[in-house]
């Protein structure tokens, strides 16, 4: 065995497990499956892959709830489902979503597990690049509400969103389309033209802040850097198992 097979045994014994929250949506958990295992195997080699639990839930009563605004209750939901997972063994949580990080604060009271904050993965990404001003699509939960675009305010970074006709617009294509596997060149044309308006409006880079929208916009749609939540997340949770 050379050196650089037992160094790579030796780091896989102290892989460490991640539990995730997925199936909001399935599409994208997929994604987040592929990409952490693509980082396990390009740091690890050979046969690696990444020590996982997953929590796939029914995404359509989470979407009716979000929509009426029963956030109580899907605290409730997010935090079993991490309790479920820490029974099973996860020594840390990853929620594969960016709209339900309004309730990471009932998941982690409820697990007491460190947990993965997307927003957190983001903003660093964002300022290692050295950017300051970034524009910010996602749900429209996501795009006006302070549990996510505070954070990355508070990370020192400058938060533009769309007017509110485009923000219903995204939001609606991320619900009625991408979330149900529809990847519409229409679509991609009307994310590039939002794209380029924030960009003239001052925008450095551009954060994709819904883990569905990677699946649909690529760097080559935008004219400014595009910053794939979904991509930073799954980095994140490379570093997380194997870190010790």
């Amino acid at each position: 065995m050379s050196t650089e097979q037992r160094t790579a045994n030796q780091r896989t014994l102290q892989q460490r497990t991640l539990g995730i929250i997925g199936g909001m949506s399935w599409e994208s958990t997929q994604s987040y499956y592929r990409l952490i295992n693509e980082g396990i195997k390009a740091e690890l080699g050979n046969l690696h892959s990444a020590d996982l639990l997953i929590h796939s839930v029914d995404f359509a009563p989470i979407g009716v709830l979000q929509a009426q605004g029963a956030w109580d209750e899907l605290g409730v939901m997010m935090a079993s489902s991490g309790k479920r997972l820490r029974a099973a063994g996860a020594q840390g949580l990853l929620i594969a979503t960016n709209t339900m990080h309004k309730v990471v604060d009932e998941v982690q009271a409820a697990t007491n597990l460190p947990l993965i904050h997307i927003a957190d993965a983001t903003a660093k990404a964002i300022k290692v690049q050295g950017l300051t001003k970034v524009a910010l699509l996602g749900t429209q939960f996501t795009m006006t509400e302070d549990f996510y675009k505070q954070r990355l305010i508070d990370a020192g970074l400058q938060v533009l969103i769309p007017d509110s006709d485009a923000r219903a617009e995204v939001h609606r294509i991320i619900y009625d389309e991408l979330c149900q596997g529809q990847l519409l060149a229409s679509s991609r044309q009307y994310y590039s033209q939002v794209i380029k308006d924030l960009a003239e409006q001052g925008a450095e880079g551009v954060i994709l802040g819904c883990t569905e929208i990677g699946l649909l916009i690529s760097q080559a749609d935008s004219p400014i850097p595009v910053f794939d939540t979904t991509a930073i997340h799954a980095a994140a949770a490379v570093d997380f198992l194997l870190s010790h």
